[in-house]
């Protein structure tokens, strides 16, 4: 690790940054809550994408009884539908609503124009240093995503430090 890089400080601008923008393009755009899970759903089904449940719950990161969860609500609020696999039909497939498809495309939009606009106001220097960061920012997104998909993979999640468990094993 870079001896520049603070890893508490990057966190701490990531979430409250991610939050700014979340609540910023749902009033730039008078969307509606949708929670930051059932987004992480809609942005795993693009236009024209189906998916079983189990495998949106390994490309996610979660358990198939949270997606089933998430599925149930989405389906009742028209977000996605579910619908029997046209080659096994005991096989279910997922699908974004094309209200859930506009929404996001709608939040992407006011996403994309809320940053633009904020970027503007900064300096130069800052704006380019923000461009230079750009692609490493994406290897981070990328490798947080392979952390949660393997430890998912395994079952496992990463240890509590305030559990006895891991407490004992540190000893």
């Amino acid at each position: 690790m870079s001896a520049d890089l603070d890893p508490a400080r990057l966190a701490a601008v990531i979430s409250p940054l991610r939050r700014a923008l979340l609540a910023g393009a749902r009033a730039a755009e008078h969307l509606p809550e949708i929670p930051d899970a059932q987004i992480e759903v809609i942005r795993a089904l693009p236009r024209g994408v189906v998916s079983s449940p189990g495998d949106l719950a390994d490309r996610l990161g979660v358990s198939r009884s949270t997606v089933s969860n998430l599925l149930t609500a989405m389906e009742e609020r028209g977000l996605v539908a579910r619908r029997p696999s046209a080659d096994d039909r005991r096989r279910v497939e997922v699908l974004a609503s094309a209200l859930a498809l506009t929404l996001f495309e709608r939040f992407d939009r006011a996403s994309a124009a809320l940053v633009g606009q904020a970027a503007a106001s900064l300096p130069t220097a800052d704006r380019d240093a923000l461009a230079v960061a750009l692609p490493a920012l994406e290897h981070l997104r990328d490798a947080l995503a392979a952390q949660r998909g393997a430890a998912a993979s395994t079952g496992r999640r990463r240890p509590d430090p305030k559990s006895p468990q891991t407490r004992k094993e540190a000893e």
